[in-house]
């Protein structure tokens, strides 16, 4: 039986979780929720590449990406955002939708899925 490897847990949910080669990192908010939604987007990206080092793995391992966003009307801003840290010899399959997020005043949560 292959292990599973939970990392940063607390009671809610683990932020790295890692199974057979994969990583799956829990959504993403921005730190700073008063920023422009692009700001707020590379602040989440930041963090993203922070848990992928930790897990042992990088942006160019990304294999799917799902992006929430408060206001699809400001995609084009978390979009600027993306496209200057994506891999762009190594693009995810990546997913965009509308919802109302959790943590207050965010605009942008990210939750990715990487190889090891």
């Amino acid at each position: 039986m292959s292990t599973i490897n939970r990392q940063l847990p607390d009671a809610q949910f683990a932020r790295i979780v890692s199974h057979d080669s994969v990583v799956h990192l829990a959504g993403q908010p921005a730190g700073d929720r008063s920023a422009p939604l692009k700001a707020q987007t590379a602040d989440v990206l930041r963090s993203i590449d922070a848990l992928l080092q930790q897990a042992g793995s990088d942006k160019s391992r990304v294999l799917s990406a799902i992006v929430y966003l408060a206001d699809m009307r400001l995609k084009a801003q978390m979009d600027e955002a993306w496209l200057e840290w994506v891999d762009a010899k190594n693009p995810p399959a990546r997913a965009c939708v509308e919802t109302r997020l959790g943590n207050l005043g965010s605009q942008v949560m990210i939750r990715v899925v990487a190889a090891l």
